[in-house]
């Protein structure tokens, strides 16, 4: 079967998914919160290895997955505890998602963030590779994984990698460790790819110094939002784009030239600056105060752009929601959740109006 065909459009195929073994490294996080969710929308059976959420409020536990899908909460560091769970679950597909995320953490936390995500991804890629039976493997990583100059051009797969400051430099890594298992371990039995996707918005992110979670905070709490780099410029995506990108992946990984690294990111109309995407919020949120605060600290990139033409052509994948729409869902998600209505019921109801956009 040709790559793109066993989907409608580029649509994600519950029929693939429904009583497949699938393990969720990084399940308590943001975006592993969301595809464990919709893998348990689409009848998988869904293992989940991470560590435990850092607060009591996070996605993980508004949906809760704890109740819902068996949790490992252990160390992606942890060699023999990983072992254990990929030797007793054996898996069908593993989505590697289990990450120190955070750029400035990154600076603050340097070898933890390099032993997390490139030794993460190794320590995951070698139990899996002793598993008896076919594995496919997808490997998530960032656009941050390139070597960045600036220049405002789309970096297609084929570009450099590099990375400026620890966490970049990990991702980037972290790819070449990907890229070695597949070229030294995997045949017919296990399928290794790997998947660069923009910076992510949507409902349930919580954490520290992300920008719509920091808006979010500030309007919960009534107070002025501080702004580091309003000049920044992103390559801004709800968070179903890049997931249904991994399920495609995940999907057609057994067929020819699948088995390589896959960027996932907006249109170029969504590409903005952190300003424009605030001023959207306060078009929505009138109330929200938000002043700009030039920040001297460590070195954050000014311009980010991901060129995805290779998943539209052979995958048949695309973005369906534009900036707009995408912000919309996301705020419409946090004031649900503010007035204390069924999270899981919201979040279900918006991977339904994805497929259907």
């Amino acid at each position: 079967m040709a790559a793109g065909q066993g989907t409608l459009e580029g649509m994600v195929n519950p029929d693939a998914w429904n009583g497949r073994k699938v393990l969720v490294t990084g399940h308590t996080g943001f975006k592993g919160s969301w595809l464990a969710h919709w893998l348990l929308e689409m009848g998988a059976n869904v293992v989940g290895y991470a560590l435990a959420p850092q607060s009591d409020v996070s996605l993980f536990n508004v949906l809760r997955l704890g109740d819902r899908i068996d949790t490992y909460l252990e160390d992606i560091n942890d060699l023999v505890a990983l072992n254990g769970c990929v030797e007793s679950q054996q898996p069908d597909v593993v989505f590697h998602l289990a990450a120190q995320s955070l750029v400035r953490t990154g600076y603050q936390d340097p070898t933890g963030t390099l032993s997390t995500n490139i030794m993460g991804t190794a320590n995951l890629l070698e139990a899996v590779r002793q598993l008896p039976n076919r594995c496919r493997v997808v490997v998530v990583t960032s656009d941050k994984c390139y070597r960045n100059d600036e220049s405002g051009r789309r970096y297609d797969e084929e570009e450099p990698l590099g990375g400026h400051d620890p966490y970049s430099a990990s991702k980037a890594a972290a790819e070449i460790v990907a890229a070695s298992y597949r070229n030294s371990f995997a045949g017919d039995k296990l399928k290794i790819a790997s998947a660069r996707a923009g910076n992510v918005i949507g409902g349930g992110d919580w954490a520290e110094d992300r920008l719509v979670p920091d808006l979010v905070r500030a309007w919960t709490e009534k107070r002025t939002l501080q702004v580091r780099h309003p000049e920044a410029i992103r390559p801004w995506q709800h968070v179903l784009e890049p997931i249904s990108g991994y399920l495609l992946l995940a999907e057609q990984l057994g067929e020819p030239g699948i088995a390589s690294a896959w960027n996932f990111g907006p249109d170029a109309d969504d590409v903005v600056s952190v300003g424009d995407l605030l001023q959207l919020a306060a078009g929505r949120w009138p109330e929200l105060s938000i002043h700009c605060q030039p920040d001297e600290g460590p070195h954050e990139a000014a311009t980010l752009l991901l060129d995805s033409q290779k998943a539209c052509t052979q995958l048949s994948w695309r973005p369906r929601w534009r900036l707009e729409e995408a912000l919309d869902r996301t705020l419409d998600w946090y004031q649900a959740w503010r007035e204390g209505r069924d999270m899981l019921s919201i979040s279900s109801q918006q991977i339904a109006d994805y497929l259907r956009s």
